[in-house]
């Protein structure tokens, strides 16, 4: 059973800026990103636990898959895989959040 993949509303609007920003000088690499992101995202529907442990927070349920140059938080909650944060790889994440709001 393949289970549901969302993006908390952050998530999704950090994902959305991270494109507007790549597609401001290089369109067609923004889309081979969102095609690299999608396909990424969507092989947590099968294998959630694929991720690793996010390295600077090895203590909490979050795991990341990383689509160069941007890491993908995410925690597996019942039947859906919550992607709750995009991030630069240069970033230095705060603490991730452990609620969902959409």
């Amino acid at each position: 059973m393949s289970l549901k993949v969302r993006l908390t509303p952050p998530a999704r609007a950090q994902f959305l800026s991270a494109l507007a920003y790549i597609r401001a000088d290089r369109p067609a690499a923004a889309l081979a990103f969102r095609r690299r992101v999608e396909s990424a995202l969507a092989r947590l529907a099968d294998f959630p636990h694929s991720g690793c442990r996010v390295p600077e927070f090895p203590d909490l349920h979050f795991r990341e898959v990383v689509v160069n140059p941007y890491r993908f938080f995410y925690r597996v909650e019942a039947d859906t895989v919550w992607v709750v944060a995009a991030w630069h790889a240069a970033q230095i994440p705060d603490t991730p959040e452990d609620t969902t709001d959409g």
